[in-house]
């Protein structure tokens, strides 16, 4: 039976956080990025804003089904800071990683963001339009008119990681899970953290630039991932101290009546991670908005299979 956690006065990431509410498994699904730079203050509805005075009614409908049917993000980014942007303007599209194509992130300047409106949405979300974008980027939530948790908690990050990793950081809008800020994801490769410190912060900075995930420090999971994979891909990563983007890769989950089984490959093993979900604490800020009744993994099993060579 799930327990009812209300705190008064509290930011609803302190209410996540003090109710025992687990960041794990609570990665938004996303596989398409595109991200459009837009400085200055942000309403509540922005994102909303700028597509329609962006695209075209045609171009939103494409956008929407493409949100729909092949997990593409639209993200606002802007420079840590105030910036008020007098210059021209940056655009990123990109891939995380899918069975057979590698993840790839690419860079477009524009005069102005309308200009972007000119190219058809399926062209300008496929490579070779764009400059190559070597190393990941690091968006922080800092959407506060969204919910102002994501600001108090993710300014401090971005200005932080910014001072380290320079134009690799951008605050971005809402990226889902409001009461886990500060949150931070990197991409394109859809590795999404929560309730980070600064400290935390320019540790999954430094590991995320060097190819590695640090699923000990408030990893939320892989956005190409659903929850099961999530939580197995952690899993797998803290048992045997697994941190290169490339050791672990999860298969397809497989439902077992209330949970499910996750087959996990690494250089040394077959690991099949097996778990139960059950309702965790319903968390009822007083403050801002994102209470949401958290369903928990269970970890039951985990049988393991050395590879002959080991």
């Amino acid at each position: 039976m799930g327990t009812v956690t209300t705190v008064p006065d509290r930011r609803c990431s302190t209410a996540s956080r003090d109710s025992g509410e687990d960041v794990l498994g609570t990665a938004a699904p996303v596989r398409r990025w595109l991200l459009l730079e837009r400085p200055g203050a942000w309403s509540q509805a922005a994102l909303a804003e700028t597509l329609a005075a962006v695209f075209s009614p045609d171009q939103r409908r494409r956008l929407h089904a493409l949100a729909r049917d092949e997990g593409l993000r639209t993200l606002l980014v802007r420079r840590p800071g105030r910036d008020t942007g007098t210059g021209p303007v940056l655009v990123h599209v990109g891939s995380a990683a899918a069975p057979g194509a590698p993840a790839w992130m690419e860079r477009l300047e524009v005069p102005q963001l309308q200009d972007v409106g000119r190219v058809a949405v399926d062209r300008l979300l496929q490579p070779g339009l764009g400059e190559p974008v070597a190393d990941p980027l690091l968006l922080v939530c800092t959407h506060g008119s969204k919910d102002m948790c994501c600001a108090v908690e993710g300014r401090p990050l971005a200005r932080a990681l910014a001072a380290v990793h320079g134009e690799q950081v951008w605050e971005c809008s809402h990226v889902g899970g409001d009461r886990f800020a500060g949150n931070l994801v990197v991409a394109p490769h859809g590795e999404y953290y929560g309730r980070l410190e600064v400290a935390d912060a320019l540790r999954v900075g430094e590991a995320a630039t060097r190819g590695e995930v640090l699923a000990e420090t408030g990893f939320r999971g892989r956005s190409t991932y659903d929850g099961w994979q999530q939580v197995a891909e952690a899993v797998v990563r803290r048992r045997e101290g697994l941190r290169g983007r490339g050791d672990v890769v999860c298969g397809p989950s497989r439902s077992l009546g209330l949970g499910a089984a996750v087959e996990v490959t690494t250089a040394r093993a077959t690991l099949t991670v097996r778990m139960l979900r059950r309702p965790g604490v319903t968390v009822t800020p007083s403050r801002c908005r994102g209470g949401l009744t958290s369903l928990d993994h269970q970890v039951v099993g985990v049988d393991v299979v050395p590879h002959p060579a080991w």
